[in-house]
């Protein structure tokens, strides 16, 4: 039942984000809009499924990256777009800034890994993305920063070694406080 409905969200925002992006001129300045547009949709039509936030948000980023890629637009160019879209959209449809946060800077991570695109790009860009959602809903960006920051070094570690080494050396020196975060973590 979990599976059909995320499979159905996945392809619900692919054909959402497909849809709004086709003969658009600026994907990067529509992104933000289009993703959150379709997630807030997609979520009031699955109602029951908002209660499993990070599957929602990472079954939203995971749709909206194959849109973006089926429009032939650069998916590492869009991806803090996408993210901001996502983390913005699942808290306004309802659902809890953490798990937005989450499941989307995961499922960006697990989506660079498998499309080749750089991890530590996307995951600053992810991190990036989270922090802005989470500022523009009026949310806790402090808590956002770490659970973005954390989430995406916790991903990395199950990609490889290679990818985690990659993400936090760039959190570190492109996002304010990741170095302090990953630290602190690591005491823990």
């Amino acid at each position: 039942m979990v599976f059909s409905l995320i499979s159905s969200l996945v392809s619900g925002v692919r054909g959402g984000v497909k849809a709004g992006l086709e003969g658009v001129g600026d994907i990067g300045s529509a992104i933000v809009s289009v993703v959150k547009n379709t997630a807030v949709t997609t979520l009031k039509e699955t109602g029951e499924f908002v209660g499993k936030g990070i599957e929602a948000s990472a079954s939203i980023v995971k749709g909206a990256i194959s849109g973006v890629a089926d429009v032939g637009a650069s998916v590492v160019g869009t991806i803090s777009g996408i993210i901001k879209g996502t983390v913005s959209g699942v808290i306004e449809g309802g659902g809890k800034q953490e798990e937005a946060v989450q499941g989307a800077v995961s499922q960006a991570i697990y989506s660079a890994k498998e499309l080749g695109i750089n991890i530590g790009e996307t995951a600053v860009e992810a991190v990036k993305g989270s922090i802005e959602a989470v500022k523009e809903v009026g949310g806790d960006t402090a808590k956002a920063t770490k659970e973005a920051v954390l989430a995406a070094v916790e991903t990395a570690e199950d990609v490889s070694g290679e990818a985690i080494e990659a993400v936090k050396g760039s959190l570190e020196t492109s996002i304010e406080g990741a170095k302090e975060i990953i630290e602190a973590a690591k005491k823990d």
